[in-house]
């Protein structure tokens, strides 16, 4: 994954996390407990924590244990979160072609089936 990050390419910022983010179809920014947020369909898919550079974004358990456990300068979990399927990401860290990977599959994991396929459809035509 981040084994392709130049030290050269500027960090992902909150601009960078938007720019993904909106580029899926239906997502909408929004707030949530006061801090940015996206969602599909009014179903909750990320969270910019009060630091502006961490992302709590929602995540399959088994690519959460994966992920913090082989790069944990990136992806990480707090109390917090424990039993939730949410993974906290180092935004300046993560390489932005990962985290566009990460939030596209939220995004599909939460998205209705037909949005998705719509959108697989028009991305191979």
């Amino acid at each position: 994954m981040s084994e392709n990050y130049q030290d050269d390419m500027p960090p992902v910022t909150f601009d960078t996390l938007r720019e993904i983010a909106l580029s899926l179809p239906d997502v909408e920014e929004g707030f949530t407990h006061g801090n940015p947020s996206f969602r599909v369909r009014e179903k909750f898919l990320a969270v910019l924590k009060e630091d502006g550079e961490t992302l709590a974004l929602k995540m399959d358990q088994f690519d959460i244990d994966m992920l913090t456990a082989l790069e944990p300068d990136i992806y990480f979990i707090t109390d917090h979160y424990v039993g939730w399927e949410m993974v906290l990401i180092r935004l300046p860290q993560i390489h932005p072609d990962d985290l566009r990977q990460h939030f596209e599959q939220a995004w599909r994991r939460r998205a209705p089936k037909r949005l998705v396929a719509a959108y697989d459809k028009a991305s191979s035509a």
